[in-house]
């Protein structure tokens, strides 16, 4: 199996750091050819194409690197959503600026405590509605 490296950026305004972003994903080693990027400026319900499309990408083995975790979602149960996703789907997952990094032990406890978060949520959710 080969072990692919995918990076994401994403910014919520026009004037955002998305070239920051990509050049510190370029930087971590990440082939430019293989960052997945959104440009989210507006709605809070717009679909974040370039994360869908990484998500569907992305195969067991892979690597996802972001320059922050919040980029994976804009909440933190959607965040939370997202790492657990990954996690369960056995990808890891690499935050440049905190330096989580899910191959590693301390890694997976912070991803298993998300995953727990998200589970939690979304029993929550599941209460509310009728």
């Amino acid at each position: 199996m080969v072990t692919v490296t995918l990076g994401y950026a994403t910014v919520g305004r026009p004037c955002g750091d998305l070239e920051n972003q990509l050049a510190e994903l370029a930087a971590a080693g990440v082939d430019p050819r293989r960052i997945f990027t959104d440009r989210t400026a507006g709605s809070a319900d717009k679909m974040r194409a370039g994360l869908v499309a990484l998500l569907s990408y992305a195969r067991s083995g892979d690597i996802v690197v972001v320059v922050a975790l919040e980029r994976l979602g804009r909440s933190v149960a959607e965040v939370a959503q997202t790492v657990a996703d990954l996690t369960t789907r056995g990808i890891t997952l690499r935050c440049l600026r905190t330096g989580l990094d899910t191959a590693s032990a301390t890694g997976r406890v912070v991803a298993g405590v998300l995953t727990d978060l998200a589970a939690l949520d979304a029993v929550s959710d599941s209460e509310i509605s009728p």
